[in-house]
């Protein structure tokens, strides 16, 4: 709550007035002392009322891709018996502030403002609380509450459609080595049945043409599982205007298509940050069905894309310790590093990867110069943005 200057001027003339009535007996100016004393007193009294308002703010959609439209809808009502009088309302979004009419709702009434998210830059954009501010009808006092909570808009970053997906390398049981586009319990071939094969496992067209029960003989493959390591390293990423390094939104870009083309081909997908990451904000449960053509694939939860949309550059953490790790859980075959110019005297320690994982393909961004083509015998693809890398990628032979 504070006194606006006009309440702080009335309460002075109310403290003089009265100690000059008082003082020399002039009952007028005694009169008009706490006449402006009780006004300021009533002021507080009328503001400090605290309205019964209800918030309900939706977002259409709550995730997009970085430069698509998103609306938030905002729509506020008086659940109180009295009008809610002299009522000034603003709502948050990001940096912005937007105001809401909601001057003398009647009860029962609701007032409804929609207004444009911004999506220039990828992130997540917090939208409210709604502040409401309260003031008497004089304006000798003003006070502001919050109403509703902060609901987080996902800006996710763009997905350039990739064609090529690496498949990895399949390890069967008996230690072949296979390129599997798809793993699960594999049909290997049929046998003639014996005592004990469940019979879930007859292949009852081949019985009845050979005349004997035959069986389907499987065997384990494991699943060919894609690691993209982003690099969000501060000191990958050195050339920033306005804190924005669009080396590293370029390979945010070129990690969400990595992810959206593993998850097209119904491959398993790990995305890892060579930092670590700010913790992510409690995500919302989408209210659109999520949009091909924004290459949505997060669900509720927080998802690859959501990460994405989170994460920051960071000042600690070094390319040696995150490939370090990799080395050690080995957690896929095929690895997606994705990197600034800063980074590029440190990829000797992602080409001693190559006997981890059976193929590894860089990605640097914002080099001012080539990659030479056989530095630390990786596979790199030098890129100024996402859409270039996702052309050179599409062009790469080996993986």
């Amino acid at each position: 709550m504070g006194i606006t200057a006009r309440g702080i001027g009335l309460l002075v003339v109310a403290v003089l007035l009265l100690g000059v009535g008082f003082r020399f007996g002039y009952p007028e100016l005694t009169l008009l002392g706490a006449a402006a004393g009780i006004a300021v007193a009533v002021a507080v009294v009328i503001a400090a009322r605290r309205p019964r308002l209800a918030v309900h703010r939706r977002a259409d959609p709550d995730r997009v891709a970085r430069g698509e439209p998103a609306t938030m809808t905002l729509t506020l009502r008086n659940a109180g018996r009295l009008r809610a009088a002299s009522l000034l309302a603003t709502d948050r979004c990001g940096d912005r502030v937007v105001p809401v009419p909601v001057l003398r709702l009647r009860p029962g009434a609701d007032t409804t403002v929609r207004y444009d998210v911004p999506t220039v830059r990828r992130g997540v954009v917090p939208v409210g609380p709604l502040r409401v501010t309260r003031r008497d009808p004089l304006g000798l006092v003003v006070l502001a509450r919050s109403y509703g909570d902060s609901v987080p808009v996902w800006v996710h970053p763009r997905i350039h459609p990739l064609s090529a997906v690496p498949t990895g390398a399949g390890r069967s049981l008996d230690g072949r080595v296979d390129a599997v586009p798809h793993g699960s319990i594999t049909f290997d071939s049929l046998r003639e049945y014996v005592v004990g094969d469940e019979l879930r496992r007859v292949h009852w067209r081949t019985s009845a043409r050979v005349g004997e029960l035959m069986v389907r003989e499987n065997v384990d493959t494991s699943l060919p599982r894609i690691v993209v390591l982003l690099d969000n390293r501060a000191a990958a990423h050195p050339d920033r205007v306005d804190g924005v390094a669009e080396s590293f939104e370029s390979a945010c870009e070129a990690a969400a298509s990595v992810v959206a083309a593993a998850v097209r081909e119904d491959l398993p997908v790990a995305l890892l940050f060579a930092a670590a990451a700010e913790p992510i904000p409690e995500p919302t449960a989408p209210t659109t069905p999520a949009s091909s053509g924004s290459g949505m694939i997060d669900g509720p939860g927080v998802g690859p894309l959501d990460r994405l949309a989170a994460v920051s550059l960071a000042a600690d953490g070094t390319l040696e310790a995150a490939t370090a790790r990799l080395r050690r859980d080995r957690l896929g075959d095929t690895l997606v590093v994705l990197t600034g110019p800063g980074s590029r005297d440190d990829l000797g320690y992602v080409g001693a990867l190559r006997g981890a994982y059976p193929s590894v393909v860089v990605g640097v961004f914002g080099a001012a110069e080539r990659t030479p083509p056989d530095a630390a015998g990786l596979v790199v693809v030098d890129a100024p943005d996402g859409a270039a890398f996702a052309a050179e990628w599409d062009g790469v032979r080996r993986w």
